[in-house]
């Protein structure tokens, strides 16, 4: 299983996601990105640091 935490990319934020499939976890983190953080299109240096702060759970 594979987790991501806003925190670890510097935000002050407490989300986190947990899931199997890598598709599905970057679906989850797109949507709170745009529900809670206002982003509508990601841009490549923070799909960057978001990859990078993806991690073995």
């Amino acid at each position: 299983m594979k987790s991501f935490a806003c925190k670890d990319i510097g935000l002050s934020c407490g989300f986190v996601a947990k899931e199997n499939d890598d598709n599905r976890l970057m679906q989850k983190i797109a949507k709170h990105a745009k529900e809670a953080h206002g982003m509508d299109k990601v841009d490549d240096a923070t799909m960057a640091k978001i990859r990078a702060a993806i991690k073995e759970a």
